[in-house]
């Protein structure tokens, strides 16, 4: 396993995508029985070896020709063609799930494979995510067939083309200059507070969005934001964009969507985390890296808390 270097989950060494390769498939099936194949399940869980640190190792010329029909091309790992393929269709080709496999979520991976196996299995998920639940055209109801190694889907009865969709949100880390604003929802654990975050609305910026959310959800006015960094976030397909805004030090009160919502001095985050009574995101998240950055500014190291 290659030592982890990013700051999160699901940035840093990234597959070659291989966008060409996706109309060729005379390329991708001749690559097919030495091709690394990913198996997604129902619940979009992944195949994995007994420890949980890596993909369950397969190859397509395990599975047979019958099952390529059915796999999406996911890029290459340097020279190695990969390829996702739900379990489901793989035990329809034969394939039986050894004794000594587990199956791995997301979170775990992100935390135990390595970076470029954990992007595979996040691309894995999503696509046949969208794929499962994209079988009918969306204007006249007519039945899809998919293109571009899983990446397109296509309606011969109206001619309309259909592609993987990406959610996007924004998440801020919003402070006044001397406090972090943080909240929490009702059904998360308890103790667990993190910076604002919302889906961004149809003609909406970015920006805009970073300024309606922290208002819906806190009753505070940003004054200005900066972007910080992204993170891919396939829970199921959305796009965390990461903010840093500046407030002034009104009280926050809380919108419908949270239980609680508080500013938070650097001292009392430490104070509070060491005695057990806060909670933050864990650590794969974007989230905790605006809040880990805002307290390194004030002293704070990330391995302190």
């Amino acid at each position: 396993m290659s030592p982890r270097t990013a700051p999160f989950a699901f940035v840093g060494p990234a597959p070659d995508r291989a966008d060409g390769l996706r109309d060729d498939a005379a390329a991708l099936e001749r690559a097919w029985p030495d091709a690394r194949v990913l198996l997604v399940d129902a619940a979009g869980d992944m195949l994995a070896t007994a420890d949980g640190g890596a993909p369950w190792p397969l190859r397509g010329g395990d599975l047979g020709e019958a099952a390529f029909a059915r796999a999406s091309f996911l890029g290459l790992d340097g020279a190695v063609f990969c390829f996702a393929l739900s379990l489901r269709e793989a035990e329809a080709a034969g394939f039986g799930v050894p004794d000594a496999a587990v199956r791995a979520d997301l979170r775990t991976a992100a935390a135990s494979f390595s970076e470029i196996d954990a992007r595979l299995f996040a691309h894995a998920r999503a696509l046949l995510h969208w794929q499962a639940r994209k079988r009918f055209c969306g204007v006249c109801g007519g039945p899809l067939t998919f293109s571009r190694g899983g990446h397109q889907a296509g309606c011969a009865a109206c001619g309309s083309t259909w592609y993987p969709r990406t959610d996007a949100a924004i998440i801020v880390a919003v402070t006044d200059g001397e406090r972090l604003l943080l909240g929490r929802q009702a059904s998360w654990p308890a103790g667990r507070y993190s910076v604002i975050a919302g889906f961004v609305e149809p003609g909406e910026s970015l920006e805009d969005a970073v300024r309606r959310e922290v208002m819906e959800e806190a009753c505070i006015a940003v004054e200005a934001c900066r972007y910080v960094a992204s993170q891919p976030w396939p829970f199921p397909a959305s796009l965390m964009v990461g903010f840093r805004a500046e407030a002034g030090p009104a009280a926050p009160r809380c919108g419908a969507e949270l239980e609680d919502v508080r500013w938070f001095s650097a001292e009392a985050i430490r104070r509070e985390v060491g005695a057990g009574a806060l909670q933050l995101s864990p650590r794969l998240s974007i989230s905790r890296r605006l809040i880990d950055d805002w307290l390194a500014e004030r002293g704070v190291p990330p391995d302190a808390l």
